[in-house]
């Protein structure tokens, strides 16, 4: 691993976010060291949006502690904006701009030199086949080259920290597999990735480190070894694991059903 950046990654300490009586978030931890690239799994509705959104400061959080490389949420919330990178599962761009006018609108905001936005700009667009398109209006792109868009603008701005929202959806498999590669890349350099999804081959994959939450609290946190041990599922994929770390025996009797049927 290179240690191309500063205090990357994230500390999570007893985190709470309540809506009225209900808690989404409840008293939960977790480490996402230097060249990590962490999972966060969960079912619907158990917490994984609500926890990113708090970590990329569009929430704020009810009681716990978080620093994001090496800054205070609390104290430093521009800071640790501005050295993380978050790719929303639902991202809001402007369509009156064209794609290249998008990307140095973010490469302002987070202060990108002019040789770091062209060095880096040309070489990510022909990477997600947007060279040819980058001086069309955003209105235009598909809902995969928008999802391009919002990956190239993450890469340029090279922050130490990439949190990210169901990363893949929308993407054709070309596009994917150099996601993957990015994110690989960028841990090798030393970065960190906090990852959401509900792919669990991808998480399987790519993550170093798994956390499973589940009702608002963490379940288990660990690699694949630790998860499969946990299940008492040696051997097993990630999908097997969660389905036995999560309790969801009705859907899998559902799964043996079908497959009884072939």
């Amino acid at each position: 691993m290179n240690k191309k950046f500063t205090n990357p990654g994230i500390v999570i300490k007893s985190l709470v976010k309540r809506y009225g009586d209900f808690v989404a978030v409840n008293d939960i931890s977790l480490n996402v060291e230097p060249g990590q690239i962490f999972g966060f799994l969960g079912p619907n509705g158990a917490g994984k949006t609500t926890t990113i959104k708090i970590l990329a400061g569009l929430l704020k959080q009810d009681n716990g502690d978080i620093i994001i490389n090496g800054y205070d949420i609390k104290k430093d919330t521009e800071k640790c904006k501005f050295t993380t990178g978050y790719i929303p599962d639902r991202p809001f761009l402007y369509e009156k701009l064209t794609g290249i006018e998008f990307l140095r609108f973010i490469a302002s905001l987070y202060n990108v030199s002019i040789q770091q936005f062209d060095k880096n700009t040309t070489h990510l667009l022909k990477l997600f086949d947007l060279y040819e398109w980058k001086d069309h209006l955003i209105e235009s792109y598909s809902h995969g080259m928008r999802q391009k868009l919002i990956m190239a603008s993450v890469f340029i701005l090279d922050t130490p920290t990439i949190i990210v929202d169901e990363p893949m959806v929308g993407l054709d498999p070309k596009s994917a597999r150099i996601v993957k590669e990015l994110f690989k890349r960028h841990s090798f350099n030393g970065g960190s990735v906090f990852l959401s999804t509900h792919s669990l081959e991808i998480a399987e994959e790519l993550c170093d480190k798994i956390a499973i939450i589940l009702n608002g609290k963490i379940r288990i946190i660990g690699d694949m070894k630790s998860l499969r041990k946990e299940a008492s599922l040696d051997n097993s994929d990630l999908e097997e694991v969660f389905l036995q770390l999560t309790n969801t025996e009705d859907l899998s009797k559902v799964i043996s059903a079908l497959k009884d049927m072939n």
